[in-house]
């Protein structure tokens, strides 16, 4: 038997630290015949919000369905290698007293005994969100109603792996949630419901997430008993593929920031990248009386876009402050405002700690021609 099969079977074994919980509380979380057996897979923080809204509703006294075991990513090694955790889903569920032993965590999804011990649970409903796993045809072909996916964002828009990354650094207005039939093509199943909402010019990818999520599980809750009589899947939209758009995944290498864009465009990417990767950039700190030249790494944080008649900028590659903000050229004559900046190492820093820590010393863009 291999390592990542004995993994989620023994999943108590990396959670030392949390003990089962007493009789009592494994009394509330009873698995009784005459309920649906509902078995929900998702993996990060997000997805807690979705395992809450489903746990809650399965307590009350007419609910049909029960959450009879999760699905989560296996535990990964954390600060810097020093602990073995569980995923902040799973951890967010043995908190509320889930019963370890009902909480799987496969490497694969496609795993012959994961599958074995999920065909015996006879699920009715698979439901995921963010789970993070392909699923084969082998595990979606076990439960009787279907698998259910949350996805932040409007299908057929932004079909991927990075959705809200991918709508705030194109700079829409709208997204939304939706709920959908999972097939094996990617986020490609007929549409069960939708949820508009309008994006505010400042929120960040994590917060967006967040409240799409939030927005998901309540759209969740109010279509289950239609995916439990079987009307959703008669009334589910199939989706257009002519207006599917990708969402792929983001990598580290995209977190650099290039002023030579517009003011807008760099707004938007540090917007999308917030949590991870984040973004970055290089500038010069000139040392004026003696010439001397340091090239600094900053994570930016927090900016905004700049309106022309605040700019006052001597040369092309030179940095300024104004009323709290750092103010950096960009391409078309636009300038951005960075508010909140990181350097390596150290904590998050307004724009004004940061240009008082100067001393006097000029700031720049970076330029080639300095290195």
């Amino acid at each position: 038997m291999n390592s990542s099969s004995l993994m989620f079977r023994r999943f108590l074994c990396f959670n030392a630290s949390t003990p089962p919980s007493s009789s009592s509380a494994h009394s509330t979380l009873c698995f009784s015949s005459k309920k649906k057996p509902v078995v929900f897979l998702g993996s990060p923080q997000v997805s807690a919000t979705v395992l809450d809204a489903l746990l809650n509703a399965s307590t009350a006294p007419d609910s049909p369905f029960e959450v009879a075991a999760i699905v989560t990513q296996p535990p990964s090694r954390k600060d810097r290698g020093k602990k073995v955790l569980p995923s902040p889903l799973a951890q967010h569920a043995l908190d509320r007293g889930f019963p370890s032993n009902l909480i799987f965590t496969p490497a694969r999804a496609g795993e012959d005994m994961f599958l074995s011990s999920l065909r015996a649970l006879q699920p009715e409903l698979c439901i995921t969100a963010a789970y993070g796993n392909i699923l084969p045809s082998k595990f979606l072909n076990i439960p009787t109603l279907g698998t259910v996916n949350i996805h932040p964002s409007l299908l057929p828009l932004y079909c991927g792996a990075a959705p809200v990354q991918r709508a705030l650094q194109d700079g829409v207005k709208e997204t939304g949630v939706s709920l959908a039939f999972t097939v094996r093509a990617l986020d490609a199943g007929p549409v069960i419901a939708s949820e508009r909402l309008e994006i505010d010019d400042q929120i960040k990818a994590p917060d967006l997430l967040a409240l799409l999520f939030s927005e998901g599980s309540k759209l969740l809750i109010h279509k289950l008993p239609s995916i439990f009589d079987g009307s959703a899947k008669l009334k589910a939209q199939p989706q257009d593929d002519s207006k599917a758009t990708l969402a792929p995944k983001i990598t580290p290498e995209e977190s650099w920031l290039s002023f030579d864009q517009e003011a807008l465009v760099l707004h938007n990417k540090v917007r999308a990248f917030a949590g991870w990767p984040g973004t970055r950039a290089k500038v010069i700190v000139v040392d004026n009386k003696n010439g001397h030249h340091n090239i600094l790494e900053l994570k930016i944080i927090t900016t905004k876009v700049c309106s022309h008649s605040n700019v006052q900028v001597n040369q092309e590659d030179d940095i300024s402050f104004l009323k709290g903000a750092l103010i950096f050229p960009c391409g078309g004559c636009t300038s951005l405002e960075v508010l909140e900046i990181q350097l390596p190492g150290k904590r998050v820093m307004n724009a004004a700690a940061f240009w008082n820590g100067l001393r006097g010393q000029q700031l720049k863009r970076f330029n080639e021609s300095y290195c």
